[in-house]
C-alpha cells in the first residue's frame, strides 16, 4: 500500500509541475458557452440570437414560430438591444416557405417587412425531393434563402452559440 501512495504523490507531484510550466494564459478555462453567449456585444449593445425549426407541415406550428420570432423581436427591440433570428424549414416545414401552397406566406412577407431581423431559411435537401417527387421545381417566397441543408445550418447555429427553439 505505500508503494502505491507514493506513485500517486509522485503523480501529483509531476502534474502540478507540469501545470505550473504552463503559460499563464493557458491555465485558465475557456468560458462556457452560456458565459459566451451573455457576453456577445456588438458596439456596446447586448447580441441575442436564436434559430427556430419548422420541420413539420402544419400551420399552427408555423404561426407559432412566426408569432415567436416577432415577439423575440420585439422583446429585445423595446430594451435597446440587438437580436438575428433565422427561420429554418427543413422536410414537410419547407411547405411554410412554398409560394404555391404555404398558408402563412402573407404572414412572412410582413413580418419580413416589419422586422428585418427575422431571416427564412429553406432545406436546399428537401426542395430538391420535392422538386422530383411533384415534377416541377418548387417555388419559394421572395424572402426565403436556400441553405445547402437545414440540419445542417442548425448545428452550425448552435455551434456558433445560437439560442435554439422548436416551438
Amino acid at each position: 500500500m505505500t508503494r502505491f501512495i507514493q506513485l500517486i504523490a509522485a503523480f501529483a507531484v509531476s502534474f502540478a509541475l507540469a501545470v505550473a510550466a504552463l503559460p499563464a494564459n493557458a491555465q485558465k478555462p475557456p468560458p462556457s458557452t452560456v458565459a459566451a453567449k451573455a457576453q456577445i456585444q456588438r458596439g456596446g449593445e447586448q447580441q441575442h440570437r436564436l434559430v427556430i425549426q419548422v420541420d413539420t407541415n402544419d400551420a399552427a406550428a408555423m404561426n407559432l414560430a412566426l408569432n415567436n420570432a416577432a415577439n423575440v423581436d420585439q422583446y429585445y427591440s423595446d430594451r435597446g438591444e440587438l437580436v438575428e433570428i433565422e427561420i429554418i424549414t427543413f422536410g414537410p416545414g419547407l411547405h411554410m416557405l412554398r409560394e404555391d401552397i404555404s398558408p402563412v406566406k402573407d404572414r412572412i412577407k410582413s413580418l419580413a417587412e416589419n422586422r428585418p431581423t427575422v431571416q427564412f431559411k429553406a432545406c436546399s435537401n428537401t426542395q430538391e425531393n420535392m422538386s422530383k417527387v411533384e415534377k416541377k421545381k418548387v417555388p419559394l417566397v421572395a424572402q426565403a434563402r436556400v441553405v445547402p441543408s437545414g440540419v445542417v445550418r442548425i448545428i452550425e447555429l448552435q455551434e456558433q452559440g445560437w439560442s435554439y427553439l422548436r416551438p
